[in-house]
């Protein structure tokens, strides 16, 4: 689910910032689905994208706190709901200079969710049924920085999940028996 050409770290980057981000399984009508956002239009390279709920890890946090708290401050998601069942591979973002620690979470219900800090313009519940549909996946073209990029993109109704996003997903789905047919 990688762009291509992919990206390598930006000349003169003097240091990566670890981020964490919350992947929350919960069940909804006997299914199970994934939390994510849309990034507010306002934000910079990331604005309009699908994204993990999560961000920074401050000094002294763990991946699962800050991915915790992110989650809080973005969707109002009480850490209380959420049992922290594992970890996924960290994956560099060298656009934004992060490397995603993914942290997964579940949930025995769809938790109470409100886009509380400007950054989320709204909240989406994802089917894994969706993601893994023969179809979900198309292949789309992006540019970023004047390069034209080839972008495998998981297509879930209106809306278009890739980059960082996509591929923490896919390695998700993998693990759920997913092949990528």
């Amino acid at each position: 689910m990688a762009p291509r050409p992919r990206r390598t770290w930006p000349d003169g980057l003097n240091q990566v910032r670890d981020a964490a981000g919350l992947v929350l399984l919960f069940p909804r009508a006997g299914r199970a689905h994934i939390v994510l956002t849309v990034r507010a239009e306002t934000l910079g390279r990331h604005g309009g994208q699908v994204s993990l709920p999560g961000g920074v890890i401050e000094p002294g946090e763990a991946f699962e706190q800050a991915a915790l708290r992110e989650a809080h401050e973005e969707i109002s998601l009480a850490s209380t709901d959420v049992r922290i069942v594992g970890m996924l591979t960290p994956i560099d973002i060298p656009v934004s200079g992060f490397r995603l620690h993914p942290v997964v979470g579940a949930s025995d219900r769809r938790p109470a969710l409100v886009a509380t800090d400007g950054e989320v313009a709204r909240i989406l519940d994802v089917s894994v049924d969706d993601l893994m549909a023969p179809g979900s996946v198309v292949t789309t073209e992006r540019e970023r920085d004047g390069h034209r990029i080839v972008v495998p993109t998981f297509r879930v109704d209106r809306d278009e999940i890739w980059g960082a996003t996509a591929m923490v997903l896919a390695e998700l789905l993998v693990v759920l028996g997913w092949t990528g047919a």
